[in-house]
């Protein structure tokens, strides 16, 4: 464990697998206290058994505002405060918008964009007490807009915007807001596809390019959030080298 975050409080999203796993394990082994949240409470208890550190599981389902409020408040009655919050928790339901499933829309919006604004609003009186620091997990679909994923990329696109909205408005007070966008990872985020051509395509590419993993993007975070107080790095886009949009 090399410490670089001793004493800091971490809430993370959609912790039971994928980038946010990762995320959480290193900053426990940098040292920070993690709250580990998502709704796959028997994975999250699995995590905390393999951390090289303190991992806290909480059962979250970031569409539900009270759930927000409850694990924000489990963090702080268990150590005091908050510092950081990494919002990592979404799904990606690729497909036309030519008849579509709406409901699968809903899904998107109320897991990626409204739960993330929940997380954050629960969160930021803590964070400005700490001059803490937001992560916010977007893409490089919150970049460019492609066919098929019309509604991921305007849930991504969204939470970029509320982003910088939200850095105007703490910056001087002492918050950091990151956005790290990154490209195609090895996670279970196409496992959620239910459009089989689209699930196809995604296992094609996955196949034909050497993907990110979530360790890579969990090291982006924390080079954010290891910088001195008085450098924020607002946002960071880190693709495959393979990857050409």
């Amino acid at each position: 464990m090399n410490g670089t975050l001793n004493g800091k409080v971490a809430l993370v999203t959609g912790a039971s697998s994928g980038i946010g796993e990762a995320i959480a394990l290193a900053l426990a082994e940098q040292g920070a206290k993690v709250v580990a949240g998502a709704r796959r409470t028997e994975r999250l208890a699995a995590l905390a058994g393999r951390a090289c550190g303190e991992v806290v599981p909480v059962a979250l389902d970031v569409t539900g505002r009270r759930s927000a409020e409850a694990a924000v408040a489990a963090a702080v009655e268990r150590f005091g405060g908050l510092d950081v919050l990494v919002n990592n928790a979404g799904l990606m339901l690729a497909g036309p918008i030519e008849g579509a499933d709406v409901t699968e829309w809903t899904r998107m919006i109320d897991t990626n964009l409204l739960g993330s604004l929940h997380m954050i609003h629960a969160a930021l009186p803590r964070l400005l007490e700490r001059r803490g620091a937001v992560v916010q997990i977007s893409s490089t679909s919150g970049r460019i807009a492609s066919a098929a994923s019309g509604v991921y990329s305007a849930t991504k696109f969204g939470i970029t915007a509320f982003a910088e909205a939200l850095r105007q408005e703490v910056t001087e007070r002492g918050v950091r807001v990151v956005v790290v966008e990154p490209g195609f990872v090895t996670t279970e985020l196409t496992d959620h596809i239910t459009d089989p051509a689209m699930r196809e395509a995604a296992r094609q590419i996955a196949s034909a390019i050497r993907p990110l993993r979530p360790d890579d993007v969990a090291a982006a975070v924390l080079y954010a959030l290891t910088q001195p107080v008085h450098v924020a790095v607002n946002e960071i886009l880190v693709r495959p080298t393979d990857q050409s949009r």
